[in-house]
């Protein structure tokens, strides 16, 4: 009698979180050769919202596999490192020439270099950080800005649109390959009781997002951005200022 070897399934339910942000990031792109640049930036607002999901989805339902993390990472490469660069490119960079297609390369380049570093290192690094910015957050900068300048594209100069597009495209591939640590909110006890007022403050950022989507969001990315270097530049001074104080100490003993 013959051993047969037990079938290889796909989990279904979190699979299909991570094909729907795959194909958002796939119809962002589609919408930027169109010329629809404001719904493209959207698809990838949407894009983020499914990744976010498919993850909590297979720990929820104990659908985890080597199969969905090795999937959801070419669906965040794409959704999240070629779509955003070449959404820019066909926004704003082309102008440039060859700075503004080698920018976006820089910007896919470094999503690669990223999500491969956060493979890697994913069984050994501390849950509560990332070590450089995600590739999720980077993307929402890029398209938050490309939304944002949609709606005012009428009152700015095109020239000043494609320097602030070329600097925010540049940058944000630097912070996801930086060594930059962003808080990963992984460490929060979602399940944990909390003052009534952190659910009011909770409803009023439903409120101020309903009223300026675009906007709000735009400036939550940005801020999540740029309090990594503001986070280690503090760390930074702490330890130097720790450093003195105990050569200081050493010095009078």
């Amino acid at each position: 009698m013959t051993n047969k070897k037990p079938h290889r399934g796909i989990y279904l339910l979190p699979n299909l979180f991570t094909t729907a942000a795959l194909f958002c990031g796939f119809y962002g792109i589609v919408s930027s050769i169109n010329g629809k640049f404001e719904i493209a930036a959207i698809a990838i607002f949407v894009a983020m919202l499914l990744d976010g999901i498919d993850g909590r989805v297979a720990r929820l339902t104990n659908t985890q596999s080597d199969f969905g993390a090795e999937f959801d990472s070419l669906a965040d490469m794409v959704s999240f490192g070629l779509a955003p660069a070449l959404i820019v490119y066909l926004w704003s960079l082309h102008n440039l020439g060859k700075v503004g297609w080698l920018v976006s390369f820089v910007y896919v380049a470094c999503a690669a270099l990223r999500l491969a570093r956060f493979n890697t290192q994913a069984s050994t690094s501390d849950k509560r950080y990332f070590q450089g910015l995600a590739s999720p957050a980077a993307a929402a900068v890029v398209a938050g800005l490309i939304w944002n300048a949609e709606l005012i594209k009428d009152y700015l100069p095109s020239a000043t649109l494609q320097t602030v597009a070329l600097v925010t495209t540049f940058l944000a591939g630097i912070l996801m390959v930086s060594n930059v640590r962003y808080h990963s909110f992984k460490g929060v006890n979602w399940r944990s009781k909390v003052p009534f007022v952190t659910i009011l403050m909770f409803v009023f950022v439903l409120v101020f997002v309903s009223a300026e989507p675009a906007l709000v969001l735009f400036l939550i990315f940005f801020g999540y951005a740029l309090s990594g270097p503001i986070l280690t530049l503090i760390q930074l001074r702490k330890r130097r200022a720790e450093r003195a104080q105990l050569k200081q100490n050493n010095t009078e003993d």
